[in-house]
């Protein structure tokens, strides 16, 4: 087996876990949100924190379903670049979220996890798709 065949299960693997743990996040929300609250807070806080939470898991889940959606379709199955970067970076989101759900983390705090751990494979995917479809390159 290949190096580059040998990224696809183990990429497949690291984005399914991510998902489920985001999915997990929405379920449990509610428990992060009481932690980036003050021991005093509104309802007003709780829902404008809570909101905010909702709105990082939802373009986490749109960034995912790209990914996914060039992956299933085959354009960066084989590609090992894209291969090695999302299964680093999903592998890694998987941990930090990890830690984020255990440690009951400031919501801010998933911003961060986001921008370095979604945004980057999911902006490759994008790029991979427009140099395939646009351009007219292979995609390996």
């Amino acid at each position: 087996m290949s190096a580059i065949s040998s990224l696809v299960p183990a990429r497949f693997l690291a984005i399914i876990a991510h998902l489920v743990i985001v999915i997990n996040i929405f379920w449990t929300r509610e428990y992060n949100v009481k932690a980036s609250l003050p021991l005093e807070f509104t309802q007003e806080q709780y829902n404008s924190e809570d909101i905010k939470l909702v709105i990082a898991l939802s373009v986490t889940l749109v960034l995912l379903a790209i990914e996914m959606a060039g992956f299933f379709s085959g354009m960066s199955m084989f590609n090992g670049g894209q291969g090695l970067l999302s299964t680093g970076a999903h592998a890694s989101a998987t941990v930090a979220l990890v830690f984020f759900v255990f440690e009951d983390l400031d919501c801010s705090d998933y911003w961060w996890i986001f921008a370095f751990c979604s945004v980057p494979p999911a902006v490759m995917e994008i790029l991979l798709f427009i140099a395939v479809f646009g351009l007219g390159k292979r995609p390996y």
